[in-house]
């Protein structure tokens, strides 16, 4: 056999292999609920009001009587006590609220699918209200093996979510433009389940709106809430995918004996030419 032309099979052989496992299966990925935390603020109004009283009365008689006279003797005594009391205060208290919204996450998931680059696993959500400071601790989840399977954990947080509502009429017309409009924007991060590295990390926005046209001689007007909705759901998947896109901007690859695993750009895989020696 041709020792050349056995070199250059054989080479062609690894290139092979090498390209197959650079177009490997995509990562498996599981994308948490949108965490989020405000300050709350109640009023509150406390009235409480007792009252105690107690009545004690005793009396004591007696006689005596001889051949040579007659006595009669009676004494008694009243006590009586009354006691009163009155609290009142009125404030307000503040607590830090922290939880897990169930929305939204529908089509980030979706976007993610539709790219190509991944799969997505479900993972378990966070019920631990008692210990609800424990929420943003991703990597003590990741422990706890709420993700089971998945490669990196998609973790986003609310940082700001408003909805506005306004009238405004139109210049040199008798006709009211009202608008129902909510902006959200979202902190992620693509954090790996084998060494808790930080793979990719963005902020995302959503925003949707209702616009409806009254005259002034009009009635009620009904702004369209689940629209809205709708739309800052769906942009703001659009914009979580292209945001991974563009930070890995490459496809999946893995690697062998529970080693990392990283991103490589997408090539063609070039032609080898295989030339046998006769």
């Amino acid at each position: 056999m041709n020792v050349k032309w056995f070199t250059r099979v054989g080479f062609s052989a690894l290139f092979a292999i090498a390209s197959l496992a650079a177009l490997a299966a995509p990562a498996k990925v599981a994308v948490t609920d949108l965490a989020y935390e405000e300050r709350v603020s109640e009023y509150f109004r406390v009235v409480s009001a007792s009252e105690k009283s107690s009545l004690r009365a005793s009396g004591r008689e007696s006689e005596r009587e001889s051949d040579l006279s007659y006595s009669r003797r009676s004494s008694g005594s009243l006590n009586a006590k009354s006691e009163s009391n009155y609290y009142s205060a009125e404030g307000t208290y503040s607590y830090i609220d922290r939880g897990e919204m169930r929305k939204f996450t529908a089509d980030i998931k979706g976007s993610i699918l539709k790219s190509g680059r991944f799969q997505l696993v479900q993972g378990k959500p966070f019920t631990d209200a008692k210990n609800n400071e424990k929420l943003y601790d991703i990597i003590g989840r990741i422990k706890k093996g709420m993700y089971p399977g998945a490669d990196f954990v998609l973790f986003g947080a609310i940082n700001s979510i408003e909805f506005r509502q306004e009238a405004n009429p139109i210049d040199h017309t008798n006709t009211v433009s009202h608008t129902l409009s909510l902006e959200l924007v979202g902190e992620f991060s693509l954090i790996s389940t084998k060494n808790f590295t930080v793979k990719s990390s963005f902020s995302a926005m959503g925003a949707g709106q209702d616009v409806k046209l009254l005259t002034s001689q009009g009635g009620r007007i009904v702004l369209n809430r689940g629209k809205v909705v709708s739309e800052v759901s769906k942009s703001l998947g659009e914009d979580v995918a292209k945001q991974l896109e563009e930070q890995l901007s490459g496809v999946y690859a893995g690697a062998e004996d529970g080693a990392d695993k990283t991103y490589r750009p997408r090539e063609e895989s070039p032609r080898e030419e295989v030339i046998i020696f006769k």
